[in-house]
């Protein structure tokens, strides 16, 4: 037979079994954990709390790297070269002397047009010494002035002709290959080197006429050449007037430091532009947006219950998507599990994401 004993085990057993089972659930706006008596029919879910964080517009693009300043150096007049001062490769000051054509003539003519100028002032004194005594007409000492101006203008005419035998350096700079010699005749047309101003350098590049608007000059880039991962930052200087009509692109360019002279015009350029920053704004996963045939919803937990929100989307990034309206910084948003959801079901949240 037996006893009341027995049983007692096993009733406390059955009391433990079917004890309240306490689940996890959430709340909108203070985001706390709550208890809720549906345990069993929680749906487990991940989730996060919604918080201001900055958000960064970029768009990218492919450039080309200009030189900050370059030139072709060409003679402005034709003649002989006698002499070459300058190195294939080196820096250069501005104003220092490059190349010299012959200017034996032209001296020449300078030299007889100062010796006809000191006798034409010599004679316009004259002339002005007698007018002052009425010893002549004004017409006379006229002739002499005029002859003695032409004169001085001649000399002019002759002294830009002697600057046009020299090629200076315009800018502090690289001179580039050279292509003449001493003792070679050349033209106006004959290329003697290039130069080129490298720091900074330049990054020419083109985007779609839709980012017009936020395209400004301020704005940073940033600049990747050729394989290397390392990456430079610059600022847009200008923006080109009007949008190319065959591309429907606009043009832009932008500065960027080259202290070690590593970027070379020409290099093919990443470039990655960031159009505007916003300080506060509210950004989520782009797993947690819903698409719908009115629109777009996403998901959050109040009072331990699931519920849809209409949204409206901004910016998107790689990963995440601002929405402009429809969610408030505190609210928990649901990020997994989204397709076992409907208006009113129970969750439990298993991860929460506090960022």
């Amino acid at each position: 037979m037996k006893t009341a004993s027995t049983y007692y085990p096993k009733i406390f057993l059955l009391m433990i079994f079917s004890g309240i089972m306490l689940t996890a659930g959430c709340d909108r706006g203070n985001n706390q954990i709550s208890r809720s008596g549906r345990g069993l029919e929680a749906t487990p879910v991940e989730a996060l709390v919604i918080r201001p964080q900055l958000l960064e517009n970029k768009i990218y693009a492919t450039g080309t790297l200009l030189a900050n300043e370059e030139v072709e150096l060409r003679p402005e007049i034709s003649g002989r070269v006698v002499g070459v001062y300058f190195e294939e490769g080196r820096k250069v000051k501005k104003g220092d002397l490059l190349l010299k054509i012959n200017d034996r003539e032209l001296q020449a003519q300078l030299k007889r047009k100062r010796l006809e100028e000191t006798l034409a002032a010599d004679e316009e004194h004259r002339k002005r010494s007698l007018l002052e005594i009425n010893g002549i007409s004004r017409e006379e000492y006229d002739k002499a002035l005029n002859a003695l101006n032409m004169i001085k203008a001649e000399y002019e005419v002759i002294e830009s002709q002697l600057e046009k035998t020299e090629i200076k350096a315009p800018f502090d700079g690289i001179i580039g290959l050279r292509y003449v010699s001493e003792g070679s005749y050349i033209s106006p047309s004959t290329l003697a080197a290039t130069m080129q101003n490298i720091d900074p350098v330049k990054v020419e590049f083109s985007v779609p006429e839709k980012y017009t608007r936020l395209l400004k000059r301020g704005s940073t880039v940033m600049v990747q050449v050729g394989e290397t991962a390392t990456r430079r930052r610059g600022e847009i200087y200008a923006v080109e007037a009007k949008v190319d009509l065959a591309t429907r692109t606009i043009k832009a360019r932008a500065t960027i430091p080259n202290p070690d002279g590593h970027l070379i015009p020409g290099s093919f350029a990443k470039v990655e532009i960031t159009l505007e920053k916003i300080a506060d704004a509210v950004v989520i996963p782009t797993q947690a947006l819903i698409p719908e045939l009115e629109g777009e919803k996403v998901i959050i937990c109040e009072n331990g219950l699931a519920k849809s929100i209409p949204v409206t989307t901004g910016i998107r990034t790689e990963r995440d998507i601002q929405i402009r309206e429809g969610l408030q910084f505190g609210d928990t948003l649901i990020t997994t599990g989204l397709l076992q959801l409907t208006d009113g079901k129970a969750v439990r949240i298993t991860v929460l994401k506090n960022e």
